[in-house]
Order: C-alpha cells, then sequence, then structure tokens
C-alpha cells in the first residue's frame, strides 16, 4: 500500500441516483419502439439510442461488484468473500425476477411458452435457448448478460490474483487490453442455433463491465491524481458522454430499427457504449467528493432503489397499456404511452421493492448475521438497487 492509495467509498447516493435515469432510458427506447417513434426522421434514433443506458447498467456493476477486488490487491480490505457475494447476487436479483417471470407467464396474454420458455426464464439463459425470449420480457435478455458476469467475476479475480501490492499497476492495462480484444468477438464464426446470435453473450459486453472495472481501479489506486482534475472538470466528461451518445445515434453503431448491424458497426457501439458508461460515471466516483444537486435528489433517489422493479416490469406494464388504452402497437401515441407506462411502472416498482425485495434482504441479512459469514460484502454498497443492469440490462 501507497501513501496515495485510499480505501473505496462506501454507498455513493449519486450512483443510486444514476441507475435511476438508466431504468427510465430503458423504458423510454421500449416506449419509442411500440409506438414505432424510433421511425421519426432523427429524433427517432434518439429515442432508439436509449437502449445505451444498458451501458451505464454495466458499468455500475462493474464499478461496484470490482472495488473490492481493486482494494484487496493493494491491501486495503481483506478479499471479498466469495459465499458471501454470490448469495447477496442471487438474494438480489432471483426472487423479484422469478415474481416477474410466474406471473407474465401465467397471465400475460402476450407472453407464450411451454416448459422450455418457463425453465430458460427461470434460469435466466434465454440467450442461448432459441425462441425464450417471450412477450413482456425480451428486456431480460441483458440480465442474463448481467447474470453471467457475476458468475464470471470471481474467475477475473482469481486470474488477476498476482497483480498485487507493486503489481497492481498492471491490473488497469490488463483489463483494458482484455476489453479491446472483446471488440473482436462479433468477428468469430460461433456456431448457434437460429434465433440465438453469439453477440448477446457476455463477452460481446465485456467493454462496458471493464468501464466500471477500470473506475474501481483508478478510485483505489495510487496517481490518480491527474484522472481526478480531468474528471473534476465540470465540462468534459458530460461532453465526451454527449459525443459519445450522439455518434451512437448514427450509422456507426448500427442502422435505425432491429436491423442487425454488420460487425464493425457492433463493435463501434460496443466501444462507444464503454466510452459513455466511463464518461457519465466517473465524476461520480473519481470526482471530489459533495452532494449531486440533480442525481441525489429525493425523487431521483426514489427512482434509484426501484430501478430493479422498473426494468424488470416495465415491459409487462407497456403491453398492457395497449389493449387497456384502444391503442395499437406500432401506430403512434408515444408520448401518452411514455407517460402512462412510467406512471404506472413506478407504482409495481415500489411494491416490488417494498413486498420482494427489501424483505429478502433483510432476510439475508438476519441469515448472515446468525451463521456469521465473515469477509467484506460483495462490494456492491449500492446494492438496494442492482442492475441490471443494469441492467440493467439493461435493452437492459
Amino acid at each position: 500500500m501507497t501513501a496515495t492509495d485510499t480505501a473505496p467509498r462506501g454507498f455513493v447516493p449519486a450512483l443510486e441516483g444514476m441507475r435511476g435515469f438508466a431504468a427510465v432510458g430503458v423504458l423510454v427506447t421500449h416506449v419509442a419502439f411500440q409506438t414505432a417513434a424510433t421511425g421519426v426522421p432523427l429524433i427517432g434514433r434518439i429515442w432508439g439510442r436509449f437502449d445505451m443506458a444498458v451501458a451505464i447498467f454495466f458499468g455500475l456493476s462493474g464499478y461496484l461488484l470490482w472495488r473490492g477486488h481493486a482494494a484487496a490487491a493493494r491491501g486495503l480490505t481483506p478479499s471479498p468473500s466469495l459465499p458471501r457475494y454470490l448469495l447477496n447476487r442471487a438474494a438480489r436479483i432471483l426472487p423479484a425476477y422469478w415474481v416477474v417471470v410466474c406471473i407474465v407467464l401465467l397471465f400475460l396474454p402476450d407472453a407464450s411458452g411451454g416448459w422450455r420458455v418457463w425453465l430458460a426464464n427461470l434460469g435466466l439463459v434465454q440467450v442461448f435457448v432459441p425462441l425464450t425470449l417471450t412477450g413482456g420480457m425480451t428486456q431480460m435478455w441483458s440480465l442474463s448478460v448481467e447474470v453471467a458476469f457475476y458468475l464470471l467475476l470471481p474467475f477475473i479475480a482469481l486470474a488477476l490474483l498476482g497483480l498485487c501490492g507493486r503489481s497492481a499497476r498492471l491490473r488497469i492495462p490488463v483489463i483494458v487490453s482484455v476489453c479491446v480484444l472483446s471488440l473482436g468477438w462479433v468477428y468469430l464464426p460461433i456456431p448457434t442455433p437460429d434465433a440465438i446470435h453469439s453477440d448477446n453473450w457476455l463477452p460481446g459486453y465485456l467493454p462496458w463491465f471493464g468501464a466500471g472495472m477500470v473506475l474501481a481501479e483508478l478510485s483505489v489506486s495510487a496517481g490518480t491524481g491527474m484522472t481526478a482534475r480531468l474528471v473534476g472538470r465540470r465540462w468534459l466528461m458530460p461532453l465526451v458522454a454527449v459525443v459519445a451518445f450522439g455518434l451512437s445515434a448514427t450509422d456507426l453503431a448500427g442502422p435505425e430499427g432491429l436491423v442487425r448491424a454488420q460487425p464493425w458497426q457492433y463493435a463501434i457501439k460496443i466501444a462507444l457504449g464503454a466510452i459513455l458508461a466511463f464518461a457519465l460515471l466517473a465524476p461520480l466516483v473519481l470526482g471530489p467528493r459533495g452532494r449531486h444537486r440533480i442525481l441525489e435528489h429525493p425523487a431521483v433517489l426514489a427512482l434509484g432503489r426501484w430501478s430493479y422493479g422498473i426494468f424488470i416490469w416495465h415491459l409487462a406494464v407497456l403491453s398492457i397499456v395497449f389493449p387497456v388504452f384502444g391503442l395499437i402497437p406500432f401506430n403512434g401515441h408515444f408520448v401518452f404511452v411514455l407517460v402512462l407506462t412510467f406512471a404506472l411502472s413506478i407504482p409495481v416498482a415500489s411494491a416490488s421493492y417494498a413486498l420482494v425485495e427489501e424483505p429478502v434482504r433483510r432476510a439475508v441479512k438476519r441469515w448472515e448475521s446468525r451463521r456469521r459469514i465473515g469477509g467484506p460484502n460483495d462490494g456492491d454498497t449500492n446494492a438496494e438497487s442492482p442492475t441490471a443492469i443494469t441492467a440493467i440490462s439493461a435493452g437492459s
């Protein structure tokens, strides 16, 4: 440990607010698609590219879950406890998600599926099983990717175990190199069944998680003074984020609609998403500590708490809005449908938080206290709402 190494920050309220905005971004892009607003010249491309909110979810997961490992590599904290990490991740993601799967598959007319759809969705392996992304839950592809990252993360930590102490300075170059190499994933001739695309698997999205992992390393490493000064410039990181988002809304990152992008377009989109996530999150975790007027507003923090519920429920809510209000999908009314979907998703998400997510979290904490599972937590001290996400998945 050097004199300039610093322990990781605890709960960062602004990250909670950012997660709330990311969840709303995912909702916006899905409403825009199902109301055909993405086909409107110019502005439609922008609505459609709000799916880049998934990059923010993934970046948040990368930062929150990796910073414990980054700090441990520099002797600042003990290594995170693997049993506790896995328990907390499962408890955070699965109970509320399983409620959605059961309700959607049992009661939503747009949803369909036999035993294979049930098993694939309950097991979060939809991206590997053909034709199992069903109505009201198509956004769960990104949650599947996020859970794959959760499972891979301990192996990444093990692979970098030797880069500790003075060698910890090599961790960022290694992470960045792996992320750059993963941009070539889309070019690999991976054999897949019909309707399954390997670019929806975790390797294709590693740069989005990697952006957060690099931030985690920077947040505890020595020699970050220049980085802190750069992100402390009020205009620089927002400008980078705006430019990255603007470029992602052009053909550089893929064609309009659901037309599959060329491999080079896909790679550019992923790279721009990593830059966007880094630019939006860096000022919050590396910049001067202080209260963020917008992201820490009570209403925005509430959105952050409910962000997971917004993500997992909003497509089911959206699919109900059309028949209840006599609207035809892909036939306009973007603003009206957006307001309704948002307004109805909020109480559903808050109920999910109060009735499922928070009781499960408290039950796990009580069980941990009784069983005395030792070691630091899973690294996500912003765990009141996950990704997904993130994320959210995430889009997500």
